[in-house]
């Protein structure tokens, strides 16, 4: 019986908290780069996508990442590589002194949209 409460509440919190307009998945680690408004390259590293939508990703990264600056991303799946570009909306410090950064995508063509959803689909079957 507590059990099941808990979950219900946990279900409910999670509902009344969720207000993204696509699903979040987790995924796996990967490079980016950071250009600036000259699309020159001011930095680049590994980093790990804690979630990612059709719309957008949570990216956490060991450096910094300025509001400013695009980045790019490269997603492979089977042998389909993409390259993805976000628009940094938020960047934070988060507790393992990372950085978290909201990443909106921007736009892409229709085989970059295609990838893009087999990717989710397939870490939604994991």
């Amino acid at each position: 019986m507590i059990i099941n409460r808990i979950q219900i509440e946990n279900e409910v919190n999670t509902m009344s908290q969720e207000k993204r307009k696509h699903t979040r998945i987790s995924s796996l680690n990967l490079s980016y780069i950071c250009l600036d408004e000259n699309e020159k390259i001011v930095k680049q590293g590994m980093g790990r996508t804690l979630n990612v939508s059709e719309s957008g990703m949570l990216l956490e990264t060991h450096l910094p990442v300025d509001t400013k600056h695009m980045v790019l991303l490269t997603i492979g799946l089977e042998e389909d590589i993409i390259e993805l570009k976000g628009k940094p909306v938020h960047s934070k410090k988060n507790n393992k002194n990372l950085y978290e950064v909201g990443l909106k995508f921007q736009e892409s063509d229709a085989a970059v949209k295609k990838t893009l959803k087999k990717f989710i689909k397939a870490f939604n079957k994991q």
